[in-house]
């Protein structure tokens, strides 16, 4: 566990930090770019035919409340979060969203789930593995709790290749590694799953290469910034004043139409022989 990448200790944050990662992850997740790819994936996993569906690291419950609501979808999800808080939380939304009774939600830690083997027909880890320190050992735990047959899908960013654009291209760079030091544990790990599939026994179906661009104004990338001027200067990367001036050049370039903003995604879909 990274102490310095907030996402990784959301058992530990305060209130107003866990409502700036909240408001992030939900406004990210309602972005049709976020959608689109998780639709990618999940349709690719088949999920309309799973009758039993883990997704572990589940935050807001994004992409488990999207299964839910998938009109093909009559199966049931589980959602499991290091954080009780969110895990409640999610709880709350599902349920405003007549979802109450498809899913469930509660607190447990990815890399060593209290679950038996085999007791699921889909697994999801949706924007978790660059989050922990040890991917491999979350990435076995979705093997060992899948059915032999079953799907596993595996979405994140490759976050060492997040960038954002600045007058100063060298003072740009600086920021941007500041920004991806602290909010991020395994920034290249989307990199290694080829390597982390295989050696997990499990059997690479489809992968999906995304790069997420915004080019003069901010949409996406608009709440993302807002978040990391809060998360950015609680793991030392990065003093709240420079987090606050990163910030405001950001988006004063958005208004002027000269942001730039990119980052590379990338979707996985493994079977377990």
């Amino acid at each position: 566990m990274n102490p310095s990448d907030p996402y990784a200790v959301t058992d530990r944050l305060d209130d107003s930090l866990l409502q700036v990662i909240i408001t992030r992850l939900e406004a990210r997740g309602r972005h049709p770019l976020f959608d689109s790819m998780l639709r990618d994936y999940l349709d690719a996993m088949r999920i309309d035919d799973a009758k039993a569906v883990l997704d572990i690291g589940c935050g807001t419950g994004v992409a488990a409340r999207a299964i839910a609501r998938r009109p093909g979808f009559s199966g049931r999800v589980v959602g499991i979060d290091l954080s009780g808080a969110l895990a409640r939380r999610v709880a709350e939304l599902a349920a405003d969203e007549g979802l109450g009774g498809r899913v469930e939600f509660r607190s447990g830690d990815s890399r060593n789930l209290e679950l038996a083997d085999g007791g699921f027909d889909a697994v999801v880890a949706h924007t978790l593995l660059s989050h922990v320190e040890d991917p491999f050992a979350v990435v076995k735990e979705c093997a060992r709790v899948t059915r032999p047959g079953g799907m596993i899908g595996l979405f994140d960013g490759d976050y060492a290749s997040i960038t954002f654009g600045h007058a100063d291209p060298a003072e740009g760079k600086a920021y941007d590694e500041a920004v991806v030091s602290g909010v991020v544990t395994s920034p290249r790990v989307m990199r290694q799953m080829p390597r982390l599939l295989q050696a997990a026994s499990l059997q690479l179906v489809a992968s999906f290469p995304y790069v997420v661009a915004e080019v003069g104004k901010a949409d996406f990338w608009a709440s993302a910034i807002e978040s990391f001027r809060r998360l950015v200067p609680k793991s030392g990367a990065l003093t709240e004043q420079a987090a606050n001036a990163w910030a405001e050049t950001l988006l004063t370039d958005s208004a002027a139409g000269v942001f730039f903003g990119a980052s590379n995604y990338y979707g996985y879909v493994a079977r377990r022989p």
